[in-house]
């Protein structure tokens, strides 16, 4: 059974099918999914999407490219609901240069990253890192933090297996998905390949980032297996190796436990 780390079924995109398709997960081998908050909106969809399912549990948090959703009511709000029993990471948080170019963007980015990475902390949740074009940044703020204390994944890796090797050693884990599957996605076949396989969690990003051979449709859960047996492929094992292996760092890191152990 598959625990699926970075979901995003609040997303418009499942608006007609949504329940269609969380139903068919259990069958299709998906034990467990993460919904991850981006925007204020997506939070508080998050919360009723784990209310609503009892495989789906919740992240929350403020994408940096969101966050002028950010205020004293909705951080109030995050550190209320971070205290429910199914949220069980913040996130998805971090840094995003990618389309935020001015120095002051950059700069509030950071500012609410740390704010967010605290309240993690505070509640003693792990967190779910986005990184984009801010390598050096991200990487100087979560040394200055202290971010070793404070668990988590760095989501949907983009960068060196150099780097990779650096959160490993503060304790993070790394998030691959569909991207894996691409024939010119080198860095990131190259981090499945050098990366310890107790640092490893399956995601999608859904509906973002379809592996091959379903890549540029909408994503979703069930295409899990194609990035599981890339990563076989790449290490040398089989499949339900990783799918297993994965499993257990999921429910480490979030503290999920399977229905039946």
């Amino acid at each position: 059974m598959i625990f699926e780390s970075h979901a995003h079924y609040d997303d418009a995109q499942f608006d007609n099918d949504r329940e269609e398709l969380l139903t068919s997960m259990k069958e299709n081998g998906i034990e467990t999914i993460i919904n991850v908050g981006s925007d204020f909106r997506g939070c508080e969809k998050t919360v009723e999407l784990m209310n609503k399912y009892d495989f789906i549990y919740g992240a929350i948090g403020i994408h940096p490219s969101d966050i002028g959703d950010l205020n004293d009511d909705t951080c109030r709000w995050l550190e209320e609901k971070s205290t429910l029993e199914k949220i069980v990471a913040i996130g998805e948080i971090g840094l995003d240069y990618y389309w935020d170019k001015e120095e002051e963007v950059q700069k509030a980015q950071r500012e609410w990253f740390e704010w967010q990475m605290k309240l993690a902390k505070m509640e003693g949740l792990p967190v779910i890192i986005h990184s984009r074009d801010a390598a050096e940044d991200t990487l100087k703020l979560m040394k200055g933090i202290h971010a070793e204390e404070i668990p988590g994944v760095i989501h949907c890796f983009s960068y060196s297996k150099e780097m990779a090797a650096e959160y490993v050693k503060m304790g993070y884990y790394i998030g691959i998905g569909g991207v894996v599957t691409f024939k010119n996605a080198k860095k990131v076949k190259e981090v499945a390949a050098t990366v310890p396989m107790e640092r490893i969690l399956l995601e999608t990003d859904c509906p973002y980032l379809a592996p091959e051979p379903n890549r540029g449709t909408r994503n979703s859960s069930l295409n899990l297996p194609y990035v599981a047996a890339e990563i076989a492929h790449i290490r040398g094992i089989t499949p339900e190796e990783v799918i297993e292996a994965t499993r257990r760092n999921a429910q480490r890191l979030f503290g999920v436990k399977a229905e039946k152990e």
